[in-house]
């Protein structure tokens, strides 16, 4: 029987473990640099069987939260050196999961007029982190030639990541952002070749895994997918057909992994996406322990990833091993925009260490 601690292969990377770090937005990165408190924070983390970092930004447009680090200029690339060297010397591997936000982005902090999005069409809700609260605006419809500017500008960020020292990348395809609402259609109302038939609306989203693969080779790139998240006001009529296209595509592609959130349930579609994929599936989305080594265990999954446990276990791979309890992630110390610093970061204790963070 598979278990969370069994080694796996997941394209070019033979990996020591199935317990995968989530990506983790966490808003340290004042400058949008990343810098010595990250690489630490990822260096403690390293006996994952795989990091997948926080979202990186393509690009200044791509930038929807505060104190988010980039991956377009030499500062940045040099700032997240800095964290896969400390990874690396912990034994670690690490994947950068390049993020466009699309229309959530935040103008004032992107340096733009007006986002960008499949159509002319504002998310509902506000944006994070403003006092007072700002709605979402109206974006910007890309034009196709401003949509070959951002593969473009995807496939410049797989090379940073390159440079940067990364073992790979996740293409961020989920959680309502840009690849996300052009390919879902309460979001994409186009009528071209971008929209429309949902050939046409994963047209971006494969373009952009085509680049990433053109830079890295196919078994060093991976995609986050969320089939079911009602995330920043996406959905779609036809979910079940829509990723199973997705997928099958992605399959032809032979990708290392798909990162997919998914919860269990009588509507999930975790298995039909596996199925057609026919490839390595890792799932996210609030599984405890006992969850994931079920879904392991029964081949629901070939592995799982942790967020909100990661955030309060720095040694969770460890703690799983030995059966000790775990700390407790303590919520006012998640973000801190104020002062982007260690608290609440790097500060929670790994197992015989007597400094404490939060609740234990």
């Amino acid at each position: 029987m598979t278990s969370l601690l069994d080694p796996i292969t997941v394209g070019a990377l033979s990996l020591p473990n199935r317990i995968f770090m989530s990506p983790l937005t966490r808003l340290r990165a004042p400058g949008n640099v990343a810098n010595n408190i990250m690489a630490e924070h990822y260096r403690l983390r390293a006996s994952a069987g795989l990091i997948i970092s926080e979202g990186i930004p393509i690009m200044p447009e791509a930038v929807a939260y505060p104190h988010v680090p980039g991956i377009w200029s030499e500062s940045q690339v040099a700032g997240w050196r800095g964290v896969t060297n400390a990874v690396h010397e912990a034994g670690g591997r690490i994947f950068a999961q390049l993020w466009h936000v699309g229309r959530v982005s935040n103008p004032a902090l992107a340096g733009t007029e007006l986002p960008v999005a499949p159509s002319s069409i504002a998310a509902a809700g506000h944006i994070p982190f403003t006092r007072p609260k700002q709605s979402y605006v109206e974006p910007h419809a890309l034009t196709e030639s401003e949509i070959q500017d951002r593969v473009a500008a995807f496939r410049s960020a797989a090379v940073n990541a390159q440079r940067a020292g990364f073992d790979g990348v996740t293409i961020h395809g989920a959680n309502g952002y840009l690849l996300d609402q052009f390919l879902q259609d309460r979001s994409n109302h186009r009528s071209d070749k971008y929209g429309g038939s949902v050939e046409n609306r994963a047209r971006f989203m494969l373009e952009v895994v085509d680049a990433a693969v053109s830079v890295w080779g196919a078994g060093r790139v991976s995609i986050n997918l969320a089939p079911r998240s009602p995330s920043h006001d996406v959905g779609d009529s036809d979910p079940a057909q829509t990723f199973r296209y997705v997928a099958r595509e992605l399959g032809k592609r032979h990708l290392a992994f798909l990162y997919i959130r998914e919860t269990p349930g009588p509507d999930a579609l975790l298995q039909d996406i596996k199925q057609a994929f026919s490839g390595v599936c890792v799932v996210n989305d609030g599984f405890d322990i006992d969850m994931a080594k079920e879904a392991v265990a029964t081949g629901a999954a070939d592995a799982v990833g942790f967020g909100r446990l990661y955030i309060a276990n720095p040694d969770l791979v460890e703690r799983i091993r030995v059966g000790a309890l775990l700390n407790t992630i303590n919520s006012e110390t998640i973000y801190d925009i104020e002062n982007p610093g260690s608290v609440g970061y790097n500060d929670y204790p790994r197992l015989n260490e007597k400094r404490f963070a939060g609740v234990v």
